[in-house]
């Protein structure tokens, strides 16, 4: 299920963040499902653990997943809920994007398509 692409430039414990970030929001992984132990996904994916943990860690203060003393760690109820919260902060990188494109001369239209087609894509790469 959880791939590290170990080419990237991306640390891996973002790449982990990422992951259950789009599995949560494409039902693959819901409220209340628990996820796999630090060391479970550590031996799965040949990562240290630590990384694991920094991962996990990172989703916790986000509030996306939470942890269960003696049972291990679940998807929060509220886990969609957190994340949008958290990429509205990201609302500010789009307006910079945009505005280069539109100082590099790129058409309104051809960004505003380009959205339009993200928010319409069912199941997409994203």
């Amino acid at each position: 299920m959880f791939a590290i692409d170990s080419q990237s430039r991306c640390p891996v414990y973002e790449q982990l963040v990422a992951q259950f970030e789009k599995f949560i929001l494409t039902g693959i992984l819901s409220p209340g499902d628990q996820i796999p132990s630090v060391r479970s996904l550590s031996m799965d994916l040949s990562v240290n653990p630590n990384t694991i943990q920094k991962a996990y860690t990172e989703l916790d203060h986000r509030g996306i997943i939470y942890s269960s003393p003696g049972r291990g760690c679940f998807i929060s109820p509220a886990a969609k809920e957190r994340m949008a919260e958290y990429k509205l902060g990201d609302l500010e990188k789009v307006r910079n994007l945009a505005y280069d494109m539109r100082l590099a001369g790129i058409d309104k239209r051809l960004v505003l398509n380009a959205i339009e087609q993200a928010y319409e894509e069912e199941g997409g790469s994203r």
